[in-house]
């Protein structure tokens, strides 16, 4: 069994925490919170597991990692914070774990990764032995391995696109919603998420990664980018209101150009309610999906929509994210040391956890 810490038990860590508990070839050993008022409780009762798991939960980093892990899930978010995360990262490498995250964009792509990311990475593994994959639902498995799956049952491809389409008003990051996407803001608010180029740093790596797996050279990467504004005041659940008039719809495109033509396209469709933006595309059921799109012959489309915590989808994309993640603890832990990305690590099946309480 390898021993295995969750750190942050926010949307992601409750996921995480879950996931290591099913995998068979894991255990849980710890769990790392930043919170005081989670100090001393139970990890299944902060999964919402309905159960202990025997596993307190505590902020002394340096006493967890001391204790040796062989992978960290590192589960706090890196958005708002990338320095701290890539400090934390480093140090969980550096104990010698093997170190699994969705939370630092650059290095989804850690080939092309920019310097400042990549090479305290190479570092810390120089140092302790240990290794990293970084990758997610999207960025991540949404335009990386199910759209190069899935372009393997054509006969030709003409382009390739990967669609996220979501009702924000279910993703429960108000700072992200408001600030970083820009949700309620005035129309001329420059969120950072919708700043030139920085659609390319996070989207970019998926559509290299891609592009290498495909054997084709990109000329260029493009942004596109539309916003719309509420026509009328609305009510969240968890956020509150939004003003008519503030900006209530996203859509985006990062555009990998091959032969002059925009050939494999990240699409991004965001409302924080359904009224916004209605001509735009939409998910099958009004909340929110990922979608591929491969134009050829034949023409294929899949949607992939989970749920999870309660029918919500943005846990359910959380927990697939988490599910693509903690699935490959085992086989990192078998391989080499070293810096890994999405199209070194396999997608397995999942062995011995179908039943699986």
């Amino acid at each position: 069994m390898i021993s295995t810490v969750v750190w942050g038990t926010g949307n992601v860590g409750r996921a995480a925490i879950r996931a290591v508990e099913a995998h068979p070839k894991l255990k849980l050993a710890a769990v790392l919170v930043h919170d005081p008022g989670k100090v001393g409780r139970d990890a299944g009762d902060l999964a919402g597991l309905g159960h202990g798991l025997g596993v307190a939960a505590s902020d002394d980093i340096d006493a967890v990692l001391a204790s040796g892990p062989g992978a960290v899930v590192y589960a706090a978010t890196g958005d708002i914070r990338p320095d701290e995360a890539l400090d934390d990262i480093g140090r969980a490498i550096r104990a010698g774990a093997v170190v699994v995250t969705p939370a630092l964009y650059p290095l989804y792509d850690q080939r092309n990764a920019p310097p400042e990311f990549r090479e305290p990475m190479l570092a810390a593994i120089a140092d302790g032995g240990g290794s990293l994959f970084v990758s997610g639902v999207d960025p991540g498995w949404g335009n990386d391995v199910l759209p190069l799956l899935i372009s393997g049952l054509g006969t030709t491809v003409d382009a390739i696109r990967c669609q996220e389409i979501f009702d924000y008003s279910t993703y429960e990051q108000e700072e992200s919603v408001r600030y970083l996407v820009g949700m309620g803001q005035p129309m001329d608010y420059e969120p950072l998420m919708l700043a030139p180029s920085v659609p390319t740093m996070v989207w970019g790596g998926q559509i290299r990664l891609m592009a290498r797996a495909l054997g084709v050279e990109l000329d260029d990467i493009r942004e596109t980018l539309e916003r719309r504004p509420l026509t009328d005041t609305v009510s969240t659940r968890t956020m509150g209101e939004f003003a008519v008039g503030t900006q209530g719809a996203v859509r985006f495109e990062v555009r990998g150009i091959v032969g002059g033509e925009p050939r494999i396209v990240i699409e991004h469709v965001t409302r924080i309610h359904a009224s916004c933006a209605p001509d735009w595309p939409t998910p099958p059921d009004g909340d929110g999906a990922h979608r591929v799109i491969i134009e050829g012959r034949p023409r294929i489309e899949v949607t992939v929509a989970a749920t999870d915590e309660g029918e919500n989808r943005s846990a359910g994309g959380n927990a697939t994210a988490v599910g693509r993640l903690v699935g490959a603890v085992d086989w990192l832990v078998d391989a080499e040391p070293g810096l890994y990305d999405a199209l070194d690590v396999p997608l397995r099946p999942a062995v011995g956890r179908l039943g699986r309480k």
